[in-house]
């Protein structure tokens, strides 16, 4: 082995070094493609069961070793059924990704701070949609990839307007049933079909479209904004905390506090949640 380095009884080489970066980078991408979705937890959840198991293992208790040992021998299947959805999207992206955008991609350094987004088209477009007794949708991303749902609609990568958020929930629009997916600062997709939430606890008054802004924010950071078809209400999702009948300047300061400032803090006091959790 070329260029070996001793420590005590270990020969550490080159090739040891390219082995030890190349998982670091592997675990790094890991957990980019898993923050800010429950999967994450999952994750956290399946390392300490093998930590338990090493741990046990090492102390001798055959019996303990035996059992958790029949879990272990199923775990890359679990694994795969567990995450299928991240592993769908990692390859998603590395088949749609050119060469350059995989190596900017896997990329170390701290990528490019996109431009803040202004909240002002979806307030004023939800105020208008509010008046007019009119159910709208928009999901805004944050850490977790919202692709995998975003495909399940149309796509239209368009520029943030209010006059387009309205006409694609007019209701003879073809684009109004479903929910509309911001991301990277544009209308990333229309009619997209979210995960329904299946919490017992949600209030029976939350019809369908809070049900589904409920089931987003349960497995992503996303932020969802609901206006009522039945009573023209605005509400706010995220987190599995339902935020509803809120006044045009309370929604405003709530998506400026989670959209544009650096660190998503819960909701400030003088907001009382509705949690569905």
């Amino acid at each position: 082995m070329s260029g070996p380095f001793p420590i005590n009884f270990l020969h550490f080489g080159w090739i040891d070094a390219a082995d030890v970066l190349l998982v670091t980078v592997l675990l790094y991408q890991l957990y980019k493609l898993l923050r800010g979705s429950v999967a994450l937890n999952v994750a956290l959840g399946l390392v300490s069961f093998y930590v338990l198991y090493l741990l046990v293992k090492a102390t001798g208790m055959e019996l303990l070793t035996k059992i958790l040992g029949q879990f272990m021998s199923v775990g890359v299947l679990a694994s795969i059924i567990l995450f299928q959805q991240e592993i769908r999207r990692f390859l998603l992206n590395v088949g749609k990704a050119t060469a350059l955008e995989r190596v900017r991609g896997w990329s170390w350094g701290r990528p490019s701070e996109a431009a803040p987004l202004a909240v002002g088209p979806f307030v004023e477009a939800a105020k208008s949609l509010s008046n007019k007794y009119t159910g709208a949708l928009i999901c805004f991303a944050q850490a977790s990839d919202l692709t995998a749902f975003a495909e399940s609609g149309d796509r239209l990568d368009a520029e943030i307007s209010k006059r387009l958020l309205l006409s694609i929930f007019n209701k003879t629009s073809p684009l109004h049933d479903g929910a509309v997916i911001i991301a990277g600062g544009r209308i990333q997709a229309a009619r997209c079909i979210l995960p329904v939430s299946e919490n017992p606890d949600v209030p029976a008054s939350l019809g369908l479209r809070h049900r589904a802004a409920i089931g987003l924010s349960e497995i992503t950071d996303a932020v969802v904004l609901v206006v009522s078809e039945e009573t023209g209400a605005m509400s706010l999702v995220h987190h599995g905390e339902v935020f509803r009948n809120l006044a045009t300047a309370e929604l405003r300061t709530r998506l400026n506090e989670w959209l544009l400032s650096s660190a998503a803090t819960p909701a400030a006091a003088s907001l009382k949640p509705e949690a569905a959790a």
